[in-house]
């Protein structure tokens, strides 16, 4: 299972969740490429260790384990995994 990162996000991208991943799967974070250009934050499902750190650091309530994504924001989860594989590999 992984947690993943909905709809709210878009256009505010607070990087509180990246901050207290313990396995820095929250990307692009402030200092990568894409951060300006790229409309949210995104989890990679791969390394994702579904700890839930990130979840309640939210501030607009974004993320969510897979299984419980709202029906309205389900897309999320595939658009979440496929925009996470096109991020630059910078740093990572």
């Amino acid at each position: 299972m992984t947690y993943v990162i909905t709809e709210p996000c878009i256009n505010v991208k607070d990087t509180a969740c990246v901050d207290v991943c313990p396995v820095d799967c929250i990307h692009p974070r402030k200092d990568e490429p894409g951060f300006k250009d790229t409309p949210q934050l995104y989890i990679d499902p791969d390394e994702c260790i579904d700890c839930g750190a990130c979840v309640s650091e939210c501030p607009v309530n974004a993320i969510y384990q897979e299984d419980d994504v709202p029906e309205e924001w389900r897309k999320y989860i595939v658009l979440n995994a496929r925009a996470y594989s096109e991020l630059p590999k910078v740093g990572r």
